[in-house]
């Protein structure tokens, strides 16, 4: 029988009520949606305790307290702690992305050996330690550098050279240590530099970006939030600081130094500096005969109304102070740091209220680590260039928490050096460009797997000693740098003086006063103690070279910045 318009509409019709009315299509489709659930890769809520740790960021120098957040022992986010007296709640790009660095595809996953080419290996930590103890056994000589500024375990690893029979410990470059070599160097002066910008005034910023990358960054905008009075930024490039300071003053590129001298110049006109003695008159001559108004405006390109004016504010002001540095925080040379230094001086701010600040070091627990004034004094940058042209060429470099090849001057020859090593060793905690040329890469924890410490952060007003702690166990195989060397160091019969890293920080808080186990737990030792100078002295050489001129033949410069939000100097991935 043939299908009419009216037996087609039934069969339809019927048929859509009859799919309606069976239970099939509904359990279908719920299979379905459960079924979709439970792939794998579909992220799962974490049910537990919540709970929240104190701790200290690694991931800069700053040293900022952070109040990790829990969930059944797993951590989720990472916060501002209230109660830590440099960061006070606050917290930078980097460590708000604590957490999500902890889980990076970019960590290395385990202990590799290079097999040829980018090609690595995975293989067990005893293997690594036979390789390492076997190439070192072998070793003429040896070399490490670390891109820790402030941590304890420099002092175990420098010992471990030292034991070893070799000089050849470095710190990456920094501000930190061109003002140690200008401080102490150059002025023969006493303690670490700081600075109380907290009580100033009048804070004058030579190049130093002190409210986007430099020192104690989220301390420092802390300050200025509650600021008591003018900030004003001397550089080339309206960086974070000269976009929110009272004044920017634009100059060329590495000039911060002879802009210095130009206002000590108008200091001593005012009759600054009669307090600091005979020898004094060497470097007044200097800067009288070199550093006139006119020399360094042409120098600088800031006019000669304008170095006079802000001498005459930093005169007028009741706490004035002078921070100098360069935009990507890695030293502007030690002369450059003495002329920024000498403003201090003259204006007679050390150790005083909103002024320069001569802090206590950390006291030594490795007898065998040099003095750190020692460390300070050797210039990585130089030994690279050494082995660049084939000079003092180590037969081992081990490489700690730092990338050379990515952030030192001129990276491509830094690498090219880097190859000439004949063997390379990483403790980086991700896969970077420093990495990646090694031959042995020996994953460090994530400061959140791990112990740490800093101690007063460059820069910082006062005296602060903190403490990193375990948060999670390690989410990959990495092994803690410290008690790998350590164990490496028993193997090779150099004696360091302790069984395990946690033993060597108890006796570190031991020796600045306090409780390891508090101190683990939270707790932040600080002090407002200061070193008093008694032989400070002026290098005669300050002042002693004419600024430079511009020769016109090179109209265009590239000023490199820092910025927090894309990483630093060791940690460009985030």
């Amino acid at each position: 029988m043939a299908l009419d318009r009216r037996s087609f509409i039934t069969l339809v019709v019927g048929g859509a009520a009859g799919t309606l009315f069976t239970p099939v299509p509904w359990k279908l489709t719920d299979d379905v949606s459960i079924w979709t659930q439970n792939w794998p890769w579909i992220p799962r809520l974490e049910y537990g305790e919540l709970y929240s740790v104190k701790s200290t960021c690694k991931l800069c120098p700053s040293g900022c307290g952070l109040e990790i957040k829990t969930v059944a022992g797993r951590p989720i986010t990472a916060s501002g702690d209230p109660d830590h007296p440099l960061s006070q709640g606050g917290i930078c790009p980097l460590g708000a992305c604590s957490v999500q660095l902890l889980y990076s595809p970019s960590r290395v996953k385990g202990p590799m050996k290079k097999t040829g080419g980018d090609r690595f290996e995975s293989i067990s930590w005893d293997e690594a330690r036979e390789i390492l103890a076997d190439k070192l056994t072998a070793a003429n000589n040896m070399a490490m550098v670390s891109g820790d500024e402030n941590g304890t375990i420099n002092e175990l690893l420098a010992g471990f050279v030292a034991a070893s029979g070799s000089n050849d410990f470095y710190l990456m470059p920094g501000d930190y240590q061109a003002c140690s070599q200008a401080w102490k160097g150059i002025m023969n002066g006493q303690g670490q530099v700081g600075y109380d910008i907290e009580n100033s005034d009048y804070v004058l910023m030579l190049g130093a970006d002190v409210l986007s990358s430099w020192g104690t960054l989220v301390r420092n905008q802390k300050a200025y939030g509650a600021k008591n009075g003018k900030y004003v930024y001397a550089g080339p490039v309206q960086t974070g600081s000269g976009a929110v300071a009272d004044k920017w003053i634009p100059i060329k590129p590495g000039c911060e130094d002879i802009l210095a001298l130009g206002i000590a110049y108008h200091l001593m006109r005012e009759g600054r500096g009669v307090f600091l003695g005979s020898e004094f008159n060497a470097v007044r001559r200097n800067i009288e005969s070199n550093y006139d108004p006119a020399k360094v405006s042409e120098a600088t390109g800031v006019s000669p109304d304008s170095i006079r004016d802000t001498a005459m504010e930093l005169l007028k002001a009741s706490t004035p102070v002078v921070i100098c540095g360069s935009e990507i925080a890695q030293g502007s040379g030690p002369m450059s740091w003495a002329a920024g230094l000498l403003v201090n001086l003259l204006l007679d701010n050390i150790n005083k209220p909103g002024g320069m600040l001569a802090l206590p070091e950390a006291p030594k627990v490795v007898d065998a680590a040099p003095d750190l004034e020692e460390i300070y004094s050797r210039d990585f940058v130089r030994f690279m260039e050494n082995v660049e042209n084939g000079q003092n060429i180590p037969d081992v470099i081990m490489v700690y928490e730092a990338n050379p090849v990515y952030s030192l001057p001129q990276a491509e020859k830094t690498g090219e050096a880097f190859e000439k090593i004949p063997f390379k060793v990483s403790f980086s905690t991700f896969m970077d460009e420093t990495a990646k040329m090694c031959d042995l890469i020996l994953p460090n924890p994530h400061y959140l797997e791990r112990l740490d410490d800093s101690y007063t952060p460059f820069g910082s007003g006062k005296v602060v000693y903190s403490a990193a702690r375990p948060v999670i166990d390690p989410v990959v195989d990495a092994k803690e740098t410290a008690d790998f060397i350590l164990e490496l160091a028993r193997e090779l019969n150099v004696y360091l003086g302790y069984a395990s890293f946690e033993r060597l920080l108890q006796a570190k808080a031991s020796a600045l006063g306090g409780n390891w186990r508090n101190i683990s737990r939270g707790q932040v030792l600080t002090s407002d103690e200061s070193v008093y100078q008694t032989e400070l002295a002026l290098s005669r050489s300050i002042g002693q070279a004419s600024p430079s001129k511009e020769d016109g033949q090179y109209p265009l410069y590239v000023a490199p910045l820092a910025k927090m939000r894309i990483g630093n100097d060791k940690i460009a991935i985030p």
